[in-house]
């Protein structure tokens, strides 16, 4: 069992406030992985949890536990970094085994775990290698090893795949979910990279500037956002945003002016009030007879499945259009798009989601 609460936590690094009054529970067998940009201060808070650095105000529990004060080594966590940090000089299972051995465990239960790691990791082949001759990602299979032989009550992951090539990180994210499912542990990891978040996580943890903006599944997160700033931190290609005016039509429906044109609104909003709509590219489509919004076409990406499209409206607000197939366009060619209104989403002047948006 490990469920692990955060409540009012902070952190100051002298006068500078890295974290600000985080409450957060995780609970058991979670997978919950924080993002946000650099600097937002994820990995910070990933090291208060591990106990490699001391909240400056707030408490850590851990299954109810207070451990503010109890040193990392004794918190039953195990961490694993981007950077492996294995030891060069020995065997991968000598890596596996160290520190088992330092915490006198029987020989006989050193074994049982470091075979039931290697066989579970697919790495049996290579207990005799150094790290130096492993590839990245047996490398990180032995980091991740060494953690699961440790039986920890949590998993703390700090960017593990980061050191590794896109097609190798694709076939590690799968690893690391069925890794998950089998061991039913708690787990807690640090990316930058949104799909690892989206592919991974039970939770998602928003950050920005050391304060939480929102906590959800990764699928409420990209289809309600709680304000500007993760409807466009989450998603790629990013959310497009327009300025827009809302006006009260002749039937009583809302609609506002937005990227170039009007839109039926989706969401609470004052007449007369200033919003911004956003809509995401995947929700672009061409529009077919009249309406639809005029674009010129400044760069095409053939993708082979897809066509991401950049363009500008005549009020010169950039569009991003993701298509479905393939597209003959060229940069200059005159297209117009179309969304439906309940692909849009509203926010108000201090970014927060329009209410019954």
């Amino acid at each position: 069992m490990s469920r692990i609460t955060l409540e009012k936590v902070a952190k100051r690094f002298g006068n500078v406030a890295v974290l600000h009054e985080i409450d957060l529970a995780i609970e058991d067998g979670e997978l919950v992985v924080f993002v946000g940009p650099s600097g937002c201060g994820k990995s910070t808070l990933l090291r208060l949890i591990a106990g490699l650095d001391k909240p400056s105000s707030g408490q850590i529990a851990i299954d109810g536990k207070i451990v503010n004060d109890i040193a990392a080594a004794d918190r039953g966590l195990a961490m694993v970094f981007q950077s492996y940090a294995l030891y060069p000089h020995m065997s991968v299972r000598q890596n596996l085994a160290f520190g088992l051995e330092n915490a006198h465990l029987p020989r006989a239960e050193i074994d049982k775990r470091l075979a039931e790691a290697a066989r579970m990791l697919a790495i049996e082949p290579y207990l005799d290698r150094k790290p130096g001759q492993l590839s990245g990602g047996q490398r990180q299979r032995v980091a991740i090893g060494r953690a699961i032989v440790r039986s920890p009550t949590a998993f703390l992951l700090d960017e593990p795949l980061s050191n590794l090539d896109a097609e190798l990180r694709g076939s590690m994210r799968a690893e690391l979910s069925a890794l998950h499912q089998r061991l039913g542990t708690t787990m807690i990891y640090v990316t930058h990279d949104q799909i690892e978040a989206m592919t991974l996580a039970d939770r998602i943890v928003v950050l920005r500037a050391g304060r939480v903006e929102q906590v959800d599944t990764p699928l409420n997160l990209y289809n309600k956002p709680a304000n500007r700033f993760v409807a466009g931190f989450i998603g790629a290609p990013a959310m497009n945003f327009s300025p827009a005016k809302v006006r009260a039509s002749g039937n009583g429906v809302l609609t506002a002016s937005c990227f170039g044109g009007e839109a039926e609104l989706n969401g609470e909003a004052s007449a007369d009030s200033s919003i911004t709509v956003g809509v995401r590219p995947h929700h672009l489509r061409r529009a077919t007879g009249n309406g639809g919004i005029e674009t010129k076409v400044e760069l095409i990406e053939s993708l082979g499945a897809e066509t991401v499209v950049h363009c500008r409206t005549a009020d010169d607000v950039q569009l991003i259009a993701v298509l479905s197939g393939q597209e003959n366009l060229k940069p200059g060619d005159a297209i117009k798009l179309a969304f439906e209104r309940d692909e849009t989403h509203g926010f108000d002047s201090d970014g927060k989601r329009l209410a019954g948006n």
